[in-house]
């Protein structure tokens, strides 16, 4: 994703789209959004841009204070971001940057005359005096953890606190590549034989396995590909799904409930898990979601996959606006987080998240814990996801549940899947791969008597 822009498209008007997108995150926007307003053509090549300016932006906004204590407007700070950021190497990759300096000044300016043209002389000065000035101005960011790190300074705070062993690596892995990994819909064949039909098409891709998995669904692509490339993708052979976020379905089922079983996926969209728990077992599965837009992608992976289900737009808090009474055997609540789990695959979420949201979110997934735990059953399920590394919203999270509801059990489950190679958190059989995205899993049973 991270990779230099095809020279097919001149790089100005990629950097043209690139400075739009990076100006509208720096606006409180997220990076979807703003892609999906690029043209088709330019867009792989400005999100491939846009990816890598977003891991290098707290170093490129400290080189910018340097050159220019006043920031700019909106538009031309984002263009001079950019390519301050594509001037320096890839802290992903160590690569050298991606275009020669000279060549990435004159085709900035050229942007500028595309957008702002009166702001072009200022563009050029601003750029050619970093060139002139470059090792003295990088030696001066180097004293500021945020352009170090390119992370905002809560953010490398909150990780210290949390993970004193492990918080420099977690930093690091949010600026790798993430695999595209994929879960074979086993309703339709076994693992092998996709793994034959993507030889077939051409596509390198091998086995992976999920930590203490027991089922073999996981796939992982050599080089990330259009989903239209897949063999059998329209008809619901398999689907992109994070080897983590593959742990959710299994844990929750366990050794198997009964056909049939009332299972609520009370935060379902965008649907990869919803489906997967309908791909391993025959369920009466509600998929819930506060988000009608959201939930029609819900509808839409399970139709993809010859899947079926209820699904409601509700907000799962306000229990009597959708539940219909009769107790769950099993929940999932993959709660609303701060993402800080998956920022390899979403560069702009550290840009974008503030401090106060993490207590903002820690009201709310304690709201639902609190909220949902009544409509289980005894002896049902209950499993607490987040695609998030800070204790706020998982261990913490789950201990202040635990005080709070006695007739809940912690059962057994992986607690944080961390992206890192040394996790002494990690409880699975297997030590995750550093390929995955960071999560926390907490299984809750409810007690019988």
């Amino acid at each position: 994703m991270s990779a230099p822009a095809p020279p097919s498209l001149p790089l100005a008007t990629l950097l043209a789209h690139t400075a739009d997108a990076v100006a509208a995150v720096c606006a409180g926007r997220s990076l979807t959004d703003a892609l999906a307003t690029v043209p088709a053509a330019p867009r792989p090549g400005t999100q491939a841009l846009a990816f890598r300016v977003l891991r290098g932006l707290g170093l490129a906004r400290a080189l910018r204070r340097q050159l220019v204590p006043k920031a700019p407007p909106a538009w031309v700070d984002a263009l001079l971001l950019s390519a301050l950021a594509l001037s320096h190497q890839d802290s992903e990759s160590a690569d050298t940057p991606p275009y020669a300096p000279h060549t990435l000044v004159s085709q900035a300016v050229e942007a500028a005359k595309q957008r702002a043209r009166a702001q072009a002389g200022f563009v050029n000065a601003v750029l050619r005096r970093h060139l002139r000035e470059q090792a003295t101005q990088a030696a001066a960011a180097a004293k500021d953890p945020v352009a170090v790190w390119n992370h905002p300074r809560w953010w490398i705070e909150t990780l210290q606190r949390d993970w004193p062993g492990q918080w420099a690596e977690l930093l690091r892995a949010n600026d790798r590549r993430a695999p595209m990994t994929l879960r074979v819909n086993r309703r339709q064949q076994d693992r092998a034989s996709y793994l034959l039909r993507l030889e077939q098409a051409g596509i390198a891709a091998h086995a992976v396995t999920r930590p203490g998995a027991t089922d073999a669904q996981a796939i992982e692509l050599a080089m990330p590909c259009a989903v239209s490339a897949l063999p059998g993708f329209a008809d619901g052979a398999a689907s992109v799904q994070d080897l983590a976020a593959q742990v959710a379905a299994p844990l929750l089922l366990g050794a198997g409930l009964a056909p049939g079983a009332r299972v609520l996926d009370a935060c379902a969209a965008p649907g990869g898990k919803t489906a997967h728990l309908l791909e391993l077992a025959e369920l009466d599965l509600l998929a819930l979601d506060a988000d009608p837009q959201r939930l029609v992608k819900v509808s839409e992976t399970l139709q993809r996959l010859g899947l079926r289900a209820r699904t409601q737009a509700a907000d799962a808090r306000d229990i009597a606006a959708w539940w219909d009474g009769r107790p769950y055997d099993a929940i999932l609540l993959d709660a609303p987080c701060s993402a800080s789990g998956i920022v390899r695959r979403h560069p702009d979420v550290r840009w974008l998240r503030r401090a106060a949201d993490l207590d903002a979110l820690a009201s709310t997934q304690a709201a639902l814990l609190d909220a949902l735990w009544p409509l289980l059953r005894p002896g049902g399920r209950l499993l607490y996801a987040t695609c998030s590394v800070f204790k706020a919203e998982g261990v913490h999270q789950i201990d202040a549940f635990l005080q709070r509801a006695p007739d809940a059990i912690a059962q057994p489950s992986p607690g944080y899947l961390l992206p890192v190679v040394d996790n002494p958190e990690q409880v699975s059989e297997r030590p995750l791969r550093p390929s995955t995205d960071g999560f926390y899993y907490a299984l809750l049973e409810k007690r019988s008597s």
